[in-house]
């Protein structure tokens, strides 16, 4: 009888030990999730959409931060119109007086300048108007003289949609001693206003073998497909900056905004300031962009201090 114990004891402890190993085998340790990567939602112009220096410096974000770019572009009216309404979390942006304009609302943070390049007049190669060479302001009071009269062959394409290149335009005008509204739009067929990104607004003027004004970059990225040609290139009112602001809305958590001063130090950081500096030169022959690089006291803009504010200063 006590062997016949013993034997059962024996047994029990056997299976407990294969159960064990069985359930062992059965389980594997649980590894933790990866944390969710948070979305940001960055407005944009097309000027700088369109040459591809988003897309390329995407991943780079993403995986520093652990972030989901998201991107919209249009004009920067348009960018800045969408950031009002909250539905942004970052701008990247190139029109300065538009840009001030915003700040001051109490709608953004930490606007810091990150590249610049400069707008271009571009053509046909046969330049009916004869403006190559020209300042800005005499070749655009030229165009107007010339297309005012009906000269054949002379039209001008505007980008028509309060855009940064839009704005340029305009201020081309007024240095030329031009109303915008009552002498220029609607004064004839001479003048298109496209309503269109750049890239677009290249191509159409490309079809009527008119004029446009057009930020380097973009018509760098489409030249190959261009039979325009830069036609005025030189004068201080073509300087085109680029920056980048976070979006303030009180509906934003702490975090969002948060992430948003991630992408402006991002943008400022030596590291993506040494990329924006490479980028198109293994393409176009030469960069797309000029970085700030620290340097940009020129410009009256801050390039270098780190986005650190999370409320507006009169908030």
């Amino acid at each position: 009888m006590k062997k016949t114990h013993q034997g059962f004891i024996l047994l029990t402890m056997a299976a407990l030990v294969v159960m064990g190993v069985w359930f062992a085998g059965c389980t594997t340790p649980t590894t933790p999730a990866p944390p969710e990567k948070e979305k940001v939602l960055l407005a944009t112009t097309t000027s700088l959409y369109d040459t591809g220096l988003l897309e390329y410096l995407k991943p780079m974000f993403e995986e520093q931060y652990n972030a989901e770019l998201l991107i919209t572009s249009q004009g920067t009216g348009k960018a800045l119109e969408i950031a009002s309404l909250g539905d942004a979390d970052v701008l990247a942006v190139h029109s300065p007086s538009l840009e001030k304009a915003y700040m001051d609302s109490g709608k953004g943070l930490n606007r810091r300048c990150f590249a610049y390049n400069y707008y271009i007049i571009v053509g046909p190669e046969s330049d009916p108007a004869g403006i190559r060479g020209m300042e800005p302001v005499a070749a655009f009071k030229k165009i107007y003289e010339l297309g005012t009269a009906g000269t054949p062959g002379i039209q001008l394409v505007s980008r028509g949609d309060n855009s940064g290149t839009h704005n340029e335009e305009k201020a081309i005008w007024k240095a030329a001693g031009y109303n915008y509204t009552t002498d220029i739009q609607k004064s004839g067929a001479w003048y298109v206003e496209a309503g269109r990104g750049m890239g677009e607004t290249l191509q159409l003027t490309n079809e009527k073998q008119a004029y446009t004004v057009s930020d380097e970059g973009t018509y760098l990225a489409y030249k190959g497909d261009l039979d325009l040609i830069p036609l005025v290139d030189k004068g201080d009112i073509l300087l085109n900056l680029y920056s980048t602001i976070a979006v303030y809305n009180e509906k934003f958590t702490p975090e969002e905004i948060a992430m948003a001063n991630n992408f402006v130090n991002f943008m400022i950081s030596p590291e993506i300031q040494e990329e924006i500096g490479k980028f198109g030169v293994d393409k176009y022959g030469k960069n797309l962009f000029s970085p700030m690089s620290g340097e940009c006291s020129q410009f009256d803009c801050d390039c270098t201090s780190p986005a650190t504010e999370t409320t507006p200063a009169a908030a």
